[in-house]
């Protein structure tokens, strides 16, 4: 089987950001960036559908030089093939990187392509569905079990009340769910091997950024607390300011 996973570089989920100084974008200065996480999803089960059925793996991003460590990252896993789609602008428009995808993998002959159901620094979910109406395949989103079948998939997903079950033939688009699986760690011999893997640059046809992010703000700082008291002795003056301060009651 060939398998394709449309990776992306986010900022560490344990760095703390800040706004740049033109207000549109964050301050690079100190952050580490590091692989999607739900892009570890859909990473870790292409391993697992190419370690049971055979093929290969190629990760593939939008980027600059700097996403080539996100794609090793991907190798050390266990990916055989990288390719990065030259951009060195951030993009916030999902269409045009739908797009850059779509010019690159289209003749790449996928029978299974997966990605993260988002990620985290915008939370679009939008690449995924519109990579599958570019080309043109069925595509089923925030999949939390993936089964491979003879020309088909059979994916469950959750939704409110219940799990809904869904077939499609192949080729076809996924896009992963936290619990669809247990991302592997990279190993020390995948870590050694990634440092040396040649990655295939390939320019992308990114068509004119129709979304762009106007300013950023960091979220108002919270109020201070207040102790009103202790135990049931508290609770006549905490009814009073949530009707006469707060006016909730």
């Amino acid at each position: 089987m060939k398998l394709i996973v449309c990776i992306k570089e986010v900022p560490d989920t344990e760095t703390y950001i800040k706004i740049g100084a033109d207000q549109k974008s964050i301050n690079e200065a100190n952050v580490t960036f590091i692989m999607n996480p739900y892009d570890e999803y859909a990473v870790e089960e292409a391993l697992k559908i190419q370690e049971a059925r055979g093929g290969e793996v190629t990760a593939v991003t939008v980027g600059g030089e700097r996403a080539n460590d996100t794609l090793r990252t991907a190798i050390a896993m266990g990916v055989q093939n990288a390719v990065r789609i030259k951009s060195e602008q951030f993009v916030s428009d999902g269409l045009a990187i739908a797009k850059a995808y779509a010019g690159v993998i289209g003749g790449m002959g996928a029978d299974l392509i997966l990605l993260g159901k988002e990620t985290i620094d915008d939370g679009s979910t939008q690449t995924g569905p519109m990579l599958g109406e570019l080309l043109n395949l069925p595509c089923i989103t925030m999949v939390t079990k993936l089964e491979i079948g003879d020309g088909k998939v059979t994916a469950e997903r959750e939704v409110s009340g219940g799990v809904e079950t869904i077939e499609a033939p192949m080729p076809c688009i996924i896009t992963a769910q936290k619990g669809l699986n247990e991302p592997r760690y990279p190993s020390l011999r995948g870590k050694m091997m990634a440092k040396k893997a040649v990655i295939d640059e390939k320019d992308g046809a990114m068509d004119a950024v129709q979304v762009e992010i106007l300013e950023m703000k960091s979220p108002p700082a919270r109020g201070e607390a207040r102790v009103v008291g202790e135990g049931a002795d508290a609770v006549p003056e905490l009814v009073r300011l949530l009707k006469e301060e707060a006016k909730v009651i």
